[in-house]
């Protein structure tokens, strides 16, 4: 029987070089952008990167893009306290989102981060899907239900990228999978495939870039 949420399937050598293609060119950054008049145009498709602090998604960015220290990773909690658009390529950018689960920020902050994060979220005609970045180590915590309800109430599709996949035991991750499953189910806007992803080892970063190519 076919698990809910399995694991993505590797993509076929024609999907592969698309995403390869796309990613192939330089990654630049445009701007970070602190309320929604700072908006850059909406004129090509955007996906957007969200996760908890220290979950690895600078990392992720960089592995991507193939450019070193594009997205700027941090073991301070919270340092990316805007929404900074990449161009990667004429029709597409990608959006690295503020870091939630920040317990240092102080709450003015924090709130303001919120309001731009579900204004983003509900009026972006251009943005095709979010990915949501968990940590294979710990799985979903209230922090991460907390931005999938915020999807999906926006109606915002979000596929969960698992990070930091090299980092565990073969006989763990399938708890932990078995827990992001589950905590997946309640969330209608949720994408039905999980993408497993290292991006210290590489793993996932071809098939991720396919995905993202494939999107219209």
């Amino acid at each position: 029987m076919q698990l809910p949420f399995p694991l993505t399937d590797e993509p076929d050598a024609f999907a592969l070089e698309t995403g390869r293609k796309l990613f192939a060119g330089q990654s630049e950054f445009l701007k970070g952008v602190v309320a929604m008049s700072g908006l850059p145009p909406a004129d090509r498709i955007e996906v957007c990167f969200a996760g908890r602090s220290n979950v690895g998604k600078s990392s992720l960015i960089n592995a991507l893009t193939g450019t070193k220290g594009i997205a700027r990773a941090s073991n301070t909690p919270g340092r990316t306290q805007e929404i900074n658009f990449f161009v990667q390529s004429p029709e597409l950018y990608l959006v690295d989102l503020p870091g939630y689960g920040y317990a240092n920020a102080p709450l003015a902050v924090v709130e303001k981060w919120q309001k731009l994060l579900k204004q983003y979220l509900s009026g972006r005609q251009t943005l095709r899907r979010a990915f949501v970045l968990i940590d294979s180590r710990h799985g979903v915590k209230k922090v991460d239900e907390e931005i999938m309800s915020l999807l999906d109430s926006a109606a915002v599709t979000f596929q969960v990228v698992m990070t930091k996949a090299d980092k565990v035991k073969a006989q763990d991750r399938e708890k932990i999978l078995d827990q992001v499953r589950g905590a997946l189910s309640k969330h209608p806007a949720a994408y039905p495939e999980l993408v497993l992803t290292s991006s210290e080892k590489g793993d996932g970063i071809a098939t991720l870039r396919s995905i993202i190519a494939h999107l219209d």
